[in-house]
């Protein structure tokens, strides 16, 4: 019986492996000649996609690169989604590197900007779909929510408005720079570069109240958070894979502290937690106002170290642990906790490239762009 459990598990293992590495082709075209972990091959060929000069610094071109859609798509795609949607309305500028550049000076002066960048799109793609709602600061929108009082790096998408607005006025979405910024920050702290399709607009509505009822807090059951992806249109493995977000950054302490003081009125901590993990975090979270990393082992490494501290009984949030306990997620965080970084990364950036597409408004007469991703336009153009 344990030898036919065992081949059973290792197929299963075997299966999940190609259903998630198929998973990664969705963001990596493999009709383009593009390394996606380091660019172009030559400088002519950075020059020619990103618009930068053979010249720049090496630390200005790590990491960065555009695919090149082909010729037709160039010349004739003019709506969502696209690769190429700014090629003809910002022309002689490349929108993506103004971001990237502007990214990278962040978090340069502080590597923790990044993962507060990521935490910022995935909140504004769960409330009305990935249209900048959650930048709208005015009262009673999302970014005024009770589960967005630990949101950070707005400026980041400021600075980087005002800079294209200077390039290219009233043409660059913020859900598109947004999108393209989590992208870039994410990279940077070792992640594989992706393809992010443009054209989003941006929402005129925003509501706290939609927001403290949706977006997760780290307390949830598995049910409740794969409801919430279905209703995004995407699907267990997407959960299970862009919870791996977690290898980088930190977290409330508020978060975690009844987790481990008082686990569903117990008086006591979660069980499941690790003892020595349990006693570093009781001593970390005295207070509700301390921080607390997400991934003990490398914090502000992009890798699968997440999946093996779900393993080892070592997830931070409630959320987090759960994955490796419930059956319709465990093989496929087991089956994460396995794989190189490199293959994950890819996987990651498939899923990331879904999550940038959710609810995005593009019709004609739907959002709009504003020119400061505060407020809605004031003007119609």
């Amino acid at each position: 019986m344990n030898c036919c459990y065992s081949s059973i598990s290792s197929l299963i293992f075997i299966i999940l492996i190609f259903h998630l590495i198929s998973i990664s082709s969705l963001a990596y075209p493999v009709d383009q000649d593009v390394d996606h972990q380091h660019g172009p091959s030559t400088d002519q060929d950075l020059s020619s996609t990103m618009g930068y000069s053979p010249n720049s610094s090496e630390d200005d071109s790590i990491a960065i690169t555009t695919i090149v859609p082909p010729e037709n798509e160039m010349l004739g795609s003019e709506e969502w989604p696209s690769s190429s949607y700014y090629h003809r309305r910002c022309p002689n500028k490349s929108v993506e590197q103004i971001i990237y550049r502007k990214v990278k000076e962040w978090v340069d002066k502080d590597y923790t900007i990044a993962p507060s960048l990521l935490r910022l799109h995935f909140h504004d793609c769960a409330v009305r779909g990935c249209d900048a709602s959650i930048l709208l600061d005015c009262e009673e929108s999302e970014r005024r929510a009770d589960v967005s009082k630990t949101l950070r790096a707005f400026e980041v998408i400021d600075d980087i408005k005002t800079e294209i607005e200077k390039e290219c006025p009233k043409t660059v979405s913020c859900a598109d720079i947004l999108t393209a910024a989590a992208r870039d920050a994410t990279v940077l702290l070792g992640a594989k570069y992706w393809t992010v399709p443009f054209g989003r607009k941006d929402g005129r509505v925003s509501i706290a109240k939609e927001a403290d009822a949706i977006v997760p807090r780290g307390h949830e059951n598995t049910t409740t958070l794969l409801e919430l992806f279905q209703s995004m249109g995407l699907d267990v493995s997407d959960l299970v894979i862009l919870e791996g977000a977690h290898t980088i950054g930190r977290s409330s302490c508020r978060e975690v502290q009844k987790r481990i003081y008082d686990h569903k009125g117990s008086g006591k901590p979660d069980g499941s937690i690790k003892k020595e993990y349990l006693n570093y975090l009781q001593r970390k979270c005295r207070w509700e106002s301390e921080y607390v990393e997400l991934d003990e082992e490398t914090p502000w490494k992009f890798d699968t170290m997440y999946y093996k501290n779900l393993v080892n009984n070592m997830g931070l949030l409630s959320t987090d642990q759960l994955l490796i306990s419930d059956s319709r997620t465990k093989p496929i965080a087991k089956a994460l906790a396995s794989i190189p970084t490199s293959l994950y990364a890819h996987i990651f950036g498939a899923s990331m490239t879904k999550l940038g597409s959710v609810g995005v408004l593009a019709g004609k007469d739907e959002g709009e762009i504003r020119t400061n991703c505060n407020f809605v336009n004031s003007y119609d153009y």
